[in-house]
């Protein structure tokens, strides 16, 4: 079944990655969502000892695992956490994740994304930590543009947050470097309203999903892969607060994905594609793979017709979207 091939996948990237992390110390942020656990997950798996931060409780059965639930906006508590694990590696992946345009939302997500993360570089440029990975996106401006203007108050908080990684390595010698994370699929997603899990979940109820136009190309790539890849990135890769980036590599339509969705669940649904408007600025990207597989010697192992199986399996096995 499904599970059994997915369980395939995880022991291969556990045997990959239990050389370069075994006993080895990692904080994780972000650790209740849906990359953090994952990451948490596979580190645990390849005998890693972790430490979670998120604003919420994460309960995972493991004696090398620990948690604190804290609002990484909350600078003293940060440093507190940093000086009382003192991890080696940090994958700094906690953030405020929207698409919205509306005014409201540059406050929130300059604290979840900016501040937050400022914080985080700070206490590991002063307990010593060997290597930062911090989570960037593919909505941040091309820094190749001659006058980048963000898209929206997400990419402009996470595009600050990529000035000031390059500003901690070159001023404070932290070692840092930025994975510029393409779009992120697989089972237990837990934002339901993202595409494939809404899909998913509406073909499982026989039910038409209602999409925008369909027609923008999107770098897909499954959660294990991220996972592995960030993972790589705290042994591997540049310091300066450069990019990565971990995609696929190949650009698929919206509208293709949730084609391809309705054609596994088999359900004689089809897409109400032009339902709901297209947004403003969507950002058209594909990642790097020669240059990030020449970095850390990792490409994405997944595809995309094998990861939409298990995904959609998943959420069949789980009809209300929940882990």
């Amino acid at each position: 079944g499904s599970s059994a091939a997915s369980d395939v996948y995880k022991r291969q990237i556990v045997m990959r990655l239990a050389d370069i992390c075994k006993d080895r110390k990692y904080l994780v942020t972000g650790a209740s969502g849906f990359i953090g656990r994952a990451v948490c997950q596979q580190l645990l798996d390849a005998g890693a000892v972790v430490h979670g931060v998120a604003r919420r409780e994460v309960s995972i059965e493991s004696d090398r695992w620990s948690h604190s639930a804290l609002n990484l906006a909350d600078a003293a508590a940060v440093d507190d956490v940093f000086g009382t694990i003192r991890p080696e590696f940090v994958i700094h992946l906690a953030s405020c994740v929207t698409g919205k345009r509306e005014v409201n939302w540059v406050r929130e997500t300059m604290l979840g994304n900016l501040v937050s993360a400022v914080h985080v570089m700070t206490a590991a440029q002063a307990n010593g930590v060997e290597k930062c990975v911090m989570a960037g996106s593919l909505e941040e401006p091309d820094e190749t543009e001659s006058r980048p203007v963000p898209a929206s108050p997400y990419a402009a908080s996470k595009w600050s947050a990529s000035a000031y990684s390059r500003m901690m390595h070159a001023l404070y010698g932290l070692n840092v470097s930025v994975a510029r994370i393409f779009m992120v699929y697989g089972p237990g997603q837990q934002d339901t309203n993202k595409l494939v899990p809404y899909v998913c979940l509406s073909a499982n109820r026989g039910q038409a999903p209602q999409l925008m136009s369909g027609g923008r190309p999107v770098d897909w790539i499954f959660i294990d892969d991220v996972a592995e890849g960030l993972i790589r990135m705290t042994h591997a890769g540049p310091i300066d607060g450069s990019y990565v980036d971990l995609g696929s590599g190949r650009l698929v339509t919206t509208g293709d994905i949730a084609e391809r969705i309705c054609t596994i669940a088999e359900s004689g649904v089809t897409p109400d594609f032009g339902a709901v408007p297209d947004r403003a600025m969507e950002q058209v990207r594909v990642a790097d793979t020669k240059a990030t597989e020449a970095e850390l010697g990792w490409t994405a192992a997944t595809g995309l017709d094998k990861g939409l199986e298990l995904t959609y399996r998943w959420y069949q096995d789980h009809p209300s979207g929940d882990a």
